[in-house]
């Protein structure tokens, strides 16, 4: 379980925390008491959660480009965190086909600035710098990915992604014994507006009452609630700090296998649970040709249970309900924040593993 107790008046940084991930984060670690600096771009959407959930209320809010080195060490220098959270990144598959450079400049060069930055700033406990699934070099098996599998990555993203993995054992070993990497399944929630992701292109079209096209309805992922993840990080931070030689390493934080579903699967839960509500909610398959993706993607998180006795809260159905919650508030016009603290609130309190 995370630990308020921890956190409480505990100078935290994050990179990207305008970001729908890192605007989760930054609430979470609000409402444990911790003091908390972002550096970041603007949001990356409009609307976004930063805005509707008034996430730079409780905190110091910068702007800052990760792939400035200079300016990122500055900041780190002047806030002197003892937990670092990174973030930071181009989060896009299909985007990384249009940007091959800005992603590798932002992923891979961004991440080693990071790196640096927390390398001269001597405050620094523990830092969690977040990757992705996407990572491991994707061979379609049907059984779970671990920690110690090749990295590799077919598109730019995917590539980008595994090259900061590299560059963080690197760091690791040679300089950092207070790192660790994190590696996510698809990450969902309320307040996620990104372009070209499965569920809010749904939530989009159903609040428009348009029909939505989903591609590869056939693909399989492992789908998880944001909290899921971000508790992971949390406890990893709590465990790191208190053991770095032991917990500074590379950590996956995935659903239960049964939480692995098809891309159709996921259109017809959400449309079949957004019906009740007597609203319009139908789709289609888009027949066109698109840029590569994977089909079949899931995580061993075997590690994460055993030394960390971190398991998912949250199942799938739950998880879409709580997006469809969220944005059924949205649309009455509910006070955002209030909504998503109370959805945090609400996972702390579940105790059902």
């Amino acid at each position: 379980m995370v630990n308020p107790k921890f956190w409480k008046n505990r100078k935290v940084l994050i990179t990207g925390h305008t970001g729908f991930k890192g605007s989760w984060l930054s609430l979470w670690l609000q409402h444990l008491g911790a003091k908390v600096t972002g550096i970041s771009l603007d949001p990356p959407t409009t609307p976004s959660l930063y805005q509707q959930a008034e996430v730079a209320v409780g905190m110091t809010s910068l702007r800052q480009d990760i792939r400035n080195g200079e300016e990122l060490k500055k900041i780190f220098q002047q806030c002197q965190p003892e937990i670092v959270f990174h973030l930071a990144a181009q989060p896009l598959v299909r985007y990384s086909y249009k940007a091959p450079v800005e992603t590798y400049e932002t992923n891979v060069m961004g991440t080693l600035h990071v790196l640096e930055a927390i390398r001269a700033t001597d405050t620094v406990q523990a830092s969690i710098l977040i990757t992705t699934d996407k990572c491991y070099q994707n061979r379609e098996w049907h059984w779970g990915y671990r920690e110690i599998d090749p990295m590799g990555g077919y598109d730019p993203y995917s590539s980008s992604k595994g090259a900061a993995e590299l560059l963080i054992a690197s760091y690791r070993d040679s300089y950092l014994s207070n790192i660790a990497s994190v590696r996510a399944g698809n990450v969902i929630g309320g307040g996620d507006w990104a372009e070209d992701r499965l569920i809010p292109d749904i939530i989009r079209a159903f609040q428009k009452n348009e029909i939505v096209e989903i591609r590869n309805p056939n693909a399989i992922r492992p789908w998880q609630h944001v909290l899921e993840p971000l508790a992971g990080y949390i406890q990893l931070a709590e465990q790191m700090v208190a053991k770095p030689k032991r917990y500074a390493q590379a950590w996956n934080f995935g659903p239960n296998d049964d939480d692995a579903k098809p891309v159709e699967w996921i259109v017809k839960q959400i449309a079949q649970q957004w019906s009740k509500l007597n609203r319009q909610a139908d789709w289609k398959i888009d027949q066109a040709d698109h840029p590569h993706e994977a089909n079949y993607l899931k995580l061993d998180c075997s590690k994460a249970h055993a030394m960390l006795n971190w398991y998912p809260k949250w199942n799938l159905q739950m998880a879409l309900q709580k997006i469809i919650t969220w944005h059924h508030a949205e649309t009455d016009n509910k006070n955002m924040r209030e909504v998503t603290l109370s959805q945090i609130e609400e996972y702390m309190e579940n105790k059902n593993v």
